[in-house]
């Protein structure tokens, strides 16, 4: 059902009251009006408006102080000025408080129409924002809850049957046989390891993360991410080369997320690497931050993945025959380092190697 937006008239004077009536008057409006600041206030809570046309100067409380407060009990509602003292620092000032747009007086019919228009489309994609990240958030725990309930439990059942199974019948069971049985435990321990991984991209929690920060060193984290990947690398004869400064300010920091956030992007850079090539890792102080390098000389990411690939489930199409890839990697990692108050880039050439770059703030009284 179509809901007929609400329009509040704050002024204090009854010509204005009354112009900005008639020139909404042919459109679809619920209208209601106040004669100052205080009355204004007293109507908001009850009309629900989802546009205000405040004056700045009237008696009592003054326009910015009433723009303060309409933002403070509802942010989605647009606020628009109308005002005859209109200046430069007066419309600087109400943008602070809040406002979407200034209109002087005496203003025409169109202009206040056109104005008004506008500032309702606003409120409407706002308010459509906020429905989809709820959406959003909704979809998340409802996904979380099938992950574990639906496919988890019952996949980890069969799986804890499979190993008995395989126990009772190891002196019945063929060489063949046993093959197979041991190829069904490995796809059922990578879909396990799948599903985990799922679940631990839903349930990333920032705050909880900051709750564990204490001084952290990058070069231990770095060490620790390497020894992860290390032996994925040996089995595809991929060098891994360090350029580490042991001497570099410390960083604050959660250091097993901090080690996963490094450990994915080396994941990724050993999988999409072909056999015999090289991963280089640097590290730098730049301008109070400390940047981690990461390059590699692998299949690269197409132009086009690019903007993408640190979106939840996103699977680029440059890959390597027979890797797979669950898409969560690089999200998870976004997210840790957004949580470290840094951020993450990547630059690269599809066919000849990616390039990702790390960036945390320094401790600043680490020397």
């Amino acid at each position: 059902m179509h809901e007929i937006p609400k329009i509040l008239i704050i002024d204090d004077e009854e010509i204005v009251r009354d112009s900005c009536i008639h020139i909404l008057a042919k459109s679809d409006y619920k209208i209601v009006t106040a004669r100052d600041g205080a009355e204004g206030l007293e109507i908001l809570e009850d009309f629900q408006p989802d546009l205000a046309l405040v004056d700045l100067k009237m008696p009592g409380l003054s326009g910015y102080e009433v723009l303060e407060k309409i933002h403070e009990y509802d942010p989605t509602i647009v606020t628009i000025v109308i005002t005859g003292f209109a200046t430069v620092d007066a419309a600087v000032e109400a943008m602070k408080k809040g406002t979407y747009d200034f209109l002087p007086k005496p203003f025409k019919p169109d202009e206040l129409r056109l104005i008004v228009q506008r500032g309702l489309e606003r409120r409407r994609m706002v308010i459509e924002t906020i429905t989809l990240r709820k959406e959003k958030e909704l979809l998340r725990e409802h996904f979380a809850a099938i992950v574990s309930h639906e496919l988890k439990s019952p996949l980890g059942a069969v799986q804890q049957n499979l190993f008995v199974l395989a126990d009772d019948l190891a002196d019945k069971l063929t060489d063949e046989q046993k093959t197979m049985v041991e190829r069904l435990q490995t796809r059922i321990k990578d879909m396990v390891t799948m599903i985990n991984t799922w679940l631990r991209v839903i349930s990333v929690d920032i705050s909880k993360i900051r709750e564990d920060f204490k001084p952290t060193s990058i070069d231990t984290i770095v060490t620790k991410a390497v020894g992860s990947v290390e032996s994925h690398a040996i089995r595809k004869d991929i060098a891994i080369k360090h350029k580490l400064n042991p001497s570099l300010p410390q960083v604050s920091g959660n250091e097993g997320t901090l080690v996963e956030a490094i450990t994915n992007i080396l994941n990724n850079a050993v999988k999409y690497t072909r056999v015999g090539g090289k991963i280089e890792i640097s590290t730098i102080k730049s301008n109070g931050s400390i940047s981690i390098n990461i390059t590699d000389n692998g299949v690269g990411i197409d132009e086009e993945d690019i903007p993408h690939i640190f979106n939840d489930f996103y699977s680029g199409k440059a890959r390597p025959e027979g890797e797979r890839s669950s898409g969560v990697g690089l999200a998870i990692t976004k997210r840790i380092i957004e949580a470290h108050d840094g951020t993450i880039s990547v630059e690269s050439t599809l066919g000849e190697g990616s390039a990702f770059s790390i960036q945390l703030p320094a401790l600043e009284n680490d020397k």
